[in-house]
């Protein structure tokens, strides 16, 4: 399998930070949480070792991506808390810890089948991927309920509103789009500066957006979260 390239690493915004030893950009990642290029640029800078090690543990390509995908999820929790200067007495670096969480990852991974599977790496980058679902998490209940049953179920706002009725919430149909499209425009603006200029800018009609991107992207979160 061919480890997968990704454009976010030749954006400005990543390569200005190309001179950071992993230390700095580790420092600057927990110190400015509502800031996503460090972390990015960890990814970039990291993601084709870790492809590297998974290539051979999934059967397809479907599920080497979703694995992927789920273990720079897992790293991107992880990161808040690691101090690096911690490992001087174990001889650990960096690269060797992500070695060892790659590793550990693989080998407790149980993947589903590749048809189960609706996780599309050129719609969702991992980082992508990961601030996208940090602002689902934002959203209240019932707004990400709406999201749901639209991005990855696909219902029409006639049967969202019918299926909120009968739990008990009041909703008509055109109350329902209004409330995804402003949803939408929420989930953009909760994600951080960098993140939507790396990844939204230059959508279809030269507009940021979800409106404008795949689906996937938001199927992918939201299936897993």
């Amino acid at each position: 399998m061919p480890i997968p390239t990704f454009p976010e690493a030749n954006h400005p915004v990543i390569k200005s930070l190309s001179h950071y030893n992993d230390q700095e950009l580790l420092t600057l990642f927990q110190r400015y949480p509502d800031v996503g290029q460090y972390f990015t640029a960890i990814f970039c800078r990291y993601s084709p070792m870790v492809y590297t090690l998974i290539q051979h543990s999934a059967r397809s390509p479907v599920q080497a991506d979703y694995l992927f995908a789920l273990i720079w999820r897992h790293l991107f929790h992880e990161l808040g808390g690691l101090d690096l200067r911690a490992f001087g007495a174990e001889g650990l670096t960096f690269q060797s810890w992500l070695i060892n969480v790659t590793a550990l990852c693989i080998n407790q991974a149980e993947l589903p089948p590749v048809e189960e599977i609706h996780y599309n790496i050129k719609a969702a980058s991992p980082p992508f991927w990961c601030y996208l679902d940090r602002a689902l998490e934002q959203l209240p209940p019932i707004t990400r309920l709406m999201v749901l049953m639209a991005q990855t179920f696909h219902w029409s706002e006639t049967r969202i509103s019918a299926y909120l009725q009968a739990e008990g919430e009041h909703i008509p149909p055109a109350q329902v789009k209004a409330h995804l499209q402003e949803s939408y425009q929420l989930l953009e603006t909760t994600l951080p500066d960098d993140i939507r200029a790396i990844y939204l800018s230059g959508n279809a009609n030269g507009q940021p957006g979800f409106v404008n991107l795949d689906a996937s992207s938001l199927e992918a979160t939201l299936d897993q979260s």
